[in-house]
């Protein structure tokens, strides 16, 4: 009988497939050709790896759509940055919300979302590195992203077009990993987009739960009524 334990190297598989994304630097064209592999064993090995990131964004999410946003939550228009195979989709869903859109850097990936049927509309070969023009300014009332300001994938700057995208007094909610926010200029760019009128930081729930190996934060953040529309370059 073998002395390998199949589930510990189950386990020990997924951390070396996310240690080996969080080392591609946001290379687009490498992170693309990793999650095509990835995408058919993507969810399980979340769940071997303890991620519990997407109820926790959407849980935010919903909050602030109580407390703040007018209307029925499934008339809410949501998009998920970043969406993946659609497990913050998923948890959206279960809140009770009804229009969400997402985008994907991986076509793969976004084909896995749409399977869930959570989504209204989900695009793929979306870089959240540059413009992201196939969405238009001013779109959505909540933005959540999870699982993408992370090592090796895309930097804080992403944020800028997430406000472009928000409406004026809209949301966004976003994680990042502890080491991520350790590691990259990401509270100094909240700072920055506050600075120019751009975000305004409502809450950040630092140090929660996110993988077993690892915490991060939470961010909610608002787009003023009359925020800037700069975008990146």
């Amino acid at each position: 009988m073998s002395s390998t334990d199949p589930k510990a190297a189950a386990e020990q598989a997924a951390r070396e497939r996310i240690r080996v994304s969080h080392a591609l630097n946001g290379d687009s064209v490498r992170l693309a050709q990793l999650y095509r592999e990835w995408a058919n064993t993507f969810d399980q090995d979340q769940v071997r790896v303890g991620y519990c990131g997407p109820a926790i964004v959407a849980e935010l999410a919903g909050a602030m759509q109580n407390a703040y946003l007018d209307g029925p939550r499934n008339a809410v228009p949501i998009l998920d940055a970043g969406c993946g195979t659609g497990l913050v989709g998923v948890e959206l869903n279960r809140l009770g919300f009804g229009l969400i859109d997402g985008f994907d850097l991986s076509e793969a990936m976004a084909e896995k979302a749409r399977q869930t049927g959570m989504y209204r509309n989900v695009r793929g070969n979306v870089d959240l590195n540059g413009l992201v023009s196939d969405f238009a300014s001013a779109s959505y009332d909540l933005t959540v992203c999870c699982g993408v300001f992370t090592l090796g994938h895309v930097r804080p700057h992403g944020l800028r077009e997430l406000a472009r995208i928000t409406r004026p007094a809209g949301f966004i909610v976003a994680s990042t990993r502890k080491s991520y926010a350790d590691a990259t200029s990401f509270e100094s760019e909240v700072r920055l987009l506050q600075d120019e009128g751009v975000l305004r930081l409502v809450q950040c729930l630092k140090n929660g739960r996110y993988l077993e190996q690892e915490d991060g934060h939470y961010w909610v953040l608002q787009v003023p009524a009359t925020a800037s529309r700069t975008v990146c370059s």
